[in-house]
């Protein structure tokens, strides 16, 4: 009767322990994602109300634009993993300036965020496909070096081509990088290439 007694009373006194434990457990749970939601309140107050929210809605330049607050620490404190995020959004949707802002912060790196080239020439082709000049040409010297993609003499040209094929300050230099790259192709490939270039130009009108 005794021992029936003291059961008893053991396992009352432990569901009362688990139920204490659960209930502190929900109540720093609470605790922990009140003081989240302050820190990020926080990060983000120097930054202008509206154009926070028109990025929150989904605008794509508003969202580089607080990337690049991140980037510059300018009303926030700086900060490259919070920037690739924003900047990611955007070119998720396809615009430019995210990709391009993309790729430059996986090119360069640095305050803790990694360098990855293969992430960066995966966005400035992204770009490049779209039409970009500058992107293409980065791709021609990423394809000429292989960083972050195979290295390739004739995709180099594909690139150089298109860049130089547009009028501008530099496209005198991209027609030299063009050549100097074509050099190291074969007649073959130079065909190909062309072909490529012909398919792109007629889906991609400038």
């Amino acid at each position: 009767m005794v021992e029936k007694l003291l059961s008893a009373r053991w396992n009352a006194l432990l569901a009362i322990v688990i139920v204490a434990c659960a209930t502190l457990s929900v109540s720093k749970s609470a605790s922990c994602q009140q003081a989240g939601a302050q820190d990020g309140a926080s990060q983000q107050a120097g930054i202008d109300a509206a154009l926070l929210a028109k990025a929150n809605a989904g605008d794509a330049a508003a969202q580089v634009a607080v990337g690049e607050s991140y980037a510059a620490g300018k009303g926030v404190a700086q900060n490259y993993k919070a920037a690739a995020e924003w900047y990611q959004k955007a070119a998720d949707k396809g615009d430019l300036g995210g990709e391009l802002h993309l790729a430059a912060l996986y090119r360069d790196g640095g305050k803790g965020f990694p360098r990855d080239m293969a992430q960066a020439a995966a966005w400035y082709q992204r770009a490049a496909d779209q039409g970009d000049v500058t992107a293409q040409a980065t791709m021609g010297t990423l394809c000429s070096m292989g960083q972050g993609v195979a290295q390739s003499y004739a995709e180099s040209y594909y690139w150089w081509d298109l860049a130089a094929a547009v009028k501008g300050p530099k496209q005198a230099q991209y027609a030299a990088n063009r050549q100097m790259v074509g050099a190291h192709i074969t007649a073959d490939e130079l065909a190909a290439v062309q072909e490529r270039e012909a398919a792109w130009k007629a889906a991609h009108p400038r």
